[in-house]
C-alpha cells in the first residue's frame, strides 16, 4: 500500500546529468562570429600593409604633386610647339603651292614665246658660210669703254645634240694717233641646243675704238674654229 500512497512525485530530468548549465555563459556561435571578425579584419591589414598601394608622407605628396605640374607644363610647351611646327608645314605646302601654279604659269607663257619666236628664227638668214652651228646674227654698241654683244649661234635644225665649245672675239680698232691694234678677249663657254643669244661685254683699251669685231667659236677643247664670223661695230 506504501507505493500508492506514496505523496512523493517524480521529477522529468531532461539529461542524465541533470541541469548542469550555468546561467550568463556567452554563446558558442557568438564566440565563431567574434573570432571570424577579428581574423578576417586583420588579414585584411596584413593584404593592405603587404600587397596594398603604398601610402606617401606629406613631403613625398607634395613632390608628386610638383613633379606632376611640372610634366603638365612640359605638355603644354610641347604641345605649342607642335602647333608651330603644323602652322609652319601649312604655310609651306601653301607656299610650295603657290610657287608650283607659278611655275606653271610661267611654263606656259614660255611655250607660247617658244612658238611665236620659232617663225622669226627660221626667218633669219643662216649663216653665210654654212657652218653648223652658224653665227646667224650679231649686234655690237661701243659704249663707255665696254664693246657690248648679242650673238645669235644657231643648229642648222632642231633635234641636233647639244653643242659644247667656246666663244672669243678679236676686235680690231685704231688709236687716236693712228695706230691700228687688234685685242683678243678671254674665251667664254658656249651651250648651244638649237638656238642660243650670247650676250656680254668686253672691256676696251683707253682711247681704243673699234672698227670690226670676228666672232670665233671652237668645239671642245680644240682650237681650230668651227664657225667664224666678222661684223662692222658701227661708230
Amino acid at each position: 500500500m506504501a507505493l500508492f500512497g506514496s505523496s512523493k512525485h517524480n521529477v522529468f530530468q531532461p539529461t542524465p546529468y541533470g541541469s548542469s548549465r550555468r546561467r550568463g555563459r556567452v554563446p558558442r556561435w557568438l564566440v565563431l562570429i567574434l573570432t571570424g571578425i577579428v581574423l578576417g579584419a586583420g588579414g585584411l591589414l596584413f593584404l593592405q600593409k603587404s600587397y596594398g598601394p603604398v601610402r606617401l608622407t606629406a613631403e613625398q605628396s607634395l613632390q608628386l604633386q610638383n613633379d606632376l605640374n611640372s610634366a603638365n607644363l612640359d605638355k603644354q610647351r610641347l604641345q605649342a610647339q607642335v602647333d608651330s611646327q603644323s602652322g609652319a608645314i601649312t604655310e609651306g605646302k601653301s607656299t610650295r603651292d603657290s610657287l608650283a601654279e607659278q611655275l606653271k604659269q610661267a611654263q606656259e607663257q614660255i611655250a607660247k614665246l617658244k612658238n611665236n619666236i620659232e617663225p622669226l628664227v627660221q626667218a633669219i638668214p643662216p649663216d653665210p658660210r654654212g657652218t653648223n652651228p652658224g653665227i646667224r646674227a650679231a649686234d655690237f654698241i661701243n659704249s663707255d669703254g665696254q664693246l657690248n654683244y648679242k650673238i645669235l649661234v644657231m643648229q642648222d635644225k632642231e633635234g641636233n645634240p647639244p653643242f659644247q665649245g667656246s666663244m672669243e672675239l678679236r676686235i680690231a680698232g685704231y688709236y687716236p694717233n693712228g695706230n691700228g691694234a687688234t685685242i683678243n678677249t678671254d674665251p667664254v663657254n658656249v651651250s648651244v641646243d638649237y638656238y642660243s643669244q650670247l650676250t656680254g661685254s668686253a672691256p676696251l683699251p683707253k682711247a681704243f675704238t673699234p672698227r670690226q669685231a670676228t666672232i670665233i667659236i671652237t668645239q671642245g677643247d680644240s682650237k681650230k674654229p668651227v664657225a667664224t664670223r666678222t661684223i662692222r661695230v658701227p661708230r
